[in-house]
């Protein structure tokens, strides 16, 4: 466990509040025409997306060997469609719950970030949705068993900041108190990095993430960790834009143009979450 801890407190040392260029690109082919001339003139003119990702989420985003890259399906995807937009890509590392204020504020560009298309999300940003996550439990190997929400009663619960997961745990708290039951201790955490070590070094019994994440996290642990459960709510991640600002067609076309010559295939596969594809994007997608 001393090893698994030491490992993740790495990553987590990289992956603070300050903002890490990707450059690398895995896109193929070039620009299209038809959506070039389709990005809004203000956004053309810069010839460069700034795109925010919240570098501890393995392996959608995440940060690189050389310890200041970030990586990953979102980050590949992110330059991918930027090719296709006649743009360039710049990923940077950005706390999660600061990535949407950042959107409307003018500091981003788009967010990828594994953000959940959700109702409450759209008043204040469009998506373009682009793949499909549930919700795992993960605990360590000789951890409680945790079939649904329901079994977080008693238990004390790793999350991250402003994801769909600390609210899940929130709301879970809250019945259990009603239904007279041990209450669900939430420990939120500023990235997944540090919920994850919370679950390691036995702060937490059970730590909750996206489906691809969780998944990834226990086949890093070599065995110290597991999956819990079946996942549940699964739901469409959606690239964030701010609102009514004109990119959201440009953006639609651009995935399905990556969906359509392989790239989109090719990416998700690279990083093992093929499992997650969908082939029909949409704008403001959001199924609650």
């Amino acid at each position: 466990m001393a090893v698994i801890a030491a490992s993740m407190l790495g990553v987590a040392a990289c992956g603070d509040d300050d903002e890490s260029a990707s450059t690398t690109s895995t896109a193929s082919g070039g620009a299209d025409a038809q959506l070039a001339a389709s990005v809004p003139a203000d956004v053309k003119s810069k010839g460069t997306l700034t795109v925010a990702a919240d570098a501890s989420y393995a392996p959608n985003e995440f940060i690189g060997p050389d310890g200041k890259t970030v990586i990953g399906m979102d980050a590949d995807l992110a330059k991918a469609l930027a090719v296709k937009l006649g743009l360039k890509a710049r990923v940077v590392n950005a706390t999660f719950d600061g990535i949407l204020p950042g959107l409307t504020s003018g500091k981003y560009d788009l967010g990828m970030s594994s953000f959940t298309d959700t109702k409450e999300r759209e008043e204040t940003v469009d998506f373009v949705t682009y793949f499909s996550a549930g919700t795992s439990f993960f605990v360590k190997s000789d951890g409680p068993a945790v079939e649904s929400l329901d079994d977080l009663c008693g238990e004390k619960v790793a999350v991250e900041k402003g994801t769909t997961q600390a609210d899940d745990a929130e709301a879970q708290k809250k019945k259990c108190t009603s239904a007279g039951k041990k209450t669900v201790t939430v420990l939120v955490y500023p990235d997944q990095n540090g919920a994850n070590l919370a679950l390691s070094s036995g702060r937490a019994d059970v730590g909750m993430a996206d489906s691809p994440v969780a998944a990834y996290q226990v086949k890093q642990s070599d065995g110290a960790f597991k999956l819990s459960g079946d996942s549940y709510g699964t739901a469409p991640y959606g690239i964030a834009i701010p609102k009514d600002n004109d990119m959201a067609e440009p953006l639609l076309g651009a995935v399905k143009a990556v969906m359509a010559d392989g790239t989109y295939e090719k990416i998700l596969a690279k990083w093992g979450v093929a499992s997650g594809a969908i082939d029909d994007p949409v704008i403001n997608g959001a199924i609650d």
